[in-house]
């Protein structure tokens, strides 16, 4: 499974950490992204995490998923990102999957992705998920498209994906493995 995460200045920190973790947990080939001319890319909390590559420098034609954290101006970095947003309109036409966070879902919203999909973001972003059932859950897979409302289910997230991907069994292991 080869995964790329999207890192943006002011991202959310645990939106980006624990799913890199949790995923590699899984086995996933994980590929951190900086949308930037830098890797290294400060949170929105002030971590600093040095991506593993550059958006510049990455061929994404293979990959099993796209992963976008939320946080501000996490969010309004990578939305400002014209190449990320051809890419996750290419991803959704290629019928590959896209999980976002918190206020990570407007972007798919404003590209008209969710349109006819169930969704759930960060409260307060939600009339920016154009076309999309706003869910009461607050982790949503619909059709493609995975959400979740924010760092608070950022654990579940990844497990519920790592679930999607590869298993209940290979999800649980890991939940246990963590003491969950």
């Amino acid at each position: 499974m080869k995964v790329f995460v999207f890192l943006a200045e002011g991202f959310e920190e645990i939106e980006a950490i624990i799913p890199i973790d949790i995923f590699r947990r899984a086995a996933f080939d994980v590929t951190t992204i900086s949308i930037s001319s830098k890797k290294e890319v400060c949170g929105a909390h002030g971590v600093t995490i040095i991506a593993d590559r550059l958006f510049t420098e990455t061929n994404f034609s293979e990959n099993d998923l796209l992963f976008l954290p939320g946080g501000m101006p996490g969010t309004t970095n990578l939305d400002a990102h014209e190449g990320l947003k051809s890419l996750l309109v290419k991803q959704i036409a290629e019928k590959k999957p896209i999980a976002a966070i918190c206020a990570a879902p407007l972007i798919l919203g404003k590209l008209n992705l969710l349109n006819g999909l169930e969704a759930i973001c960060y409260p307060g972003y939600e009339n920016n998920l154009k076309g999309a059932a706003i869910s009461k859950e607050k982790i949503v897979k619909s059709g493609l498209i995975s959400t979740a409302k924010g760092a608070g289910v950022a654990l579940q997230f990844a497990l519920k994906i790592v679930e999607d991907l590869k298993g209940k069994q290979i999800s649980d292991k890991i939940a246990d493995a963590i003491c969950i």
